[in-house]
């Protein structure tokens, strides 16, 4: 999953990780013993469903899991960090410079501040929330031909099935059940594939275009 030059920058995180990370309180201290197993590793697998080259986002990122771990793995790819708290995105931006990890950006911020702003071909996430939410928040940053790709644990067929009315709604294709590093891990890492049904017939309600609608209603109705 690391390249031989990859890897000391994988080892030096995980250090960060289990000493900075735990004292600043991002990491608890019981998850510092098998920070490789249940995060790192599992994190790294997800470059298996991230095209060559791509632009990633990873919302909600806490202390870079996953985001931090595929940019060590994958260097052609350019990654975004989107964290609201600011001990964190600290901690982050401590570690893109030490790492020298100068294809990552870290933005203070929830994903609903990049609405209308930027797009992604990847919008990743990790146990931030259950999918009928994500979708609300990912998918207005997804690009017409990119798609969510969640990382979820079992209960990843139920939050589908719990978010039909939703993934319609946001004319989203049929989500896509991932097994991640199968035969690297175990057990696989989980995650759910989310595309647009129609990449020429994308609508949301915050699209620039939709905002700039409501906006001059706004105004001729307040004359």
């Amino acid at each position: 999953m690391f390249t031989s030059e990859r890897l000391p920058l994988a080892v030096r995180y995980t250090e960060l990780l289990a000493t900075e990370g735990v004292v600043r309180g991002l990491i608890g201290p019981r998850e510092a013993p098998r920070l490789w197993d249940r995060h790192i590793l599992n994190s790294a697998v997800l470059a298996e469903a991230v095209p060559a080259d791509a632009s990633v986002c990873d919302i909600g990122t806490g202390a870079g899991l996953p985001g931090l771990v595929l940019a060590i793995a994958r260097p052609d790819v350019r990654i975004t960090l989107v964290e609201p708290l600011l001990r964190r995105t600290t901690f982050l931006s401590e570690v893109v410079d030490e790492l020298g990890l100068t294809h990552v950006t870290v933005r203070r911020g929830r994903a609903e501040d990049l609405h209308g702003v930027e797009t992604f071909d990847v919008v990743t996430s990790r146990a931030v929330a259950p999918l009928e939410r994500l979708l609300g928040w990912s998918m207005p940053l997804v690009a017409p031909t990119g798609a969510m790709v969640a990382m979820k644990g079992q209960s990843a067929t139920e939050e589908i099935a719990g978010a039909g009315s939703l993934l319609g709604w946001w004319r989203c294709a049929t989500p896509e059940v991932l097994e991640l590093g199968v035969g690297i891990v175990s057990p696989p890492t989980t995650a759910v594939r989310v595309s647009w049904a129609d990449p020429s017939q994308i609508g949301w309600p915050l699209a620039p275009d939709s905002r700039k609608r409501r906006s001059s209603r706004s105004r001729r109705s307040t004359k």
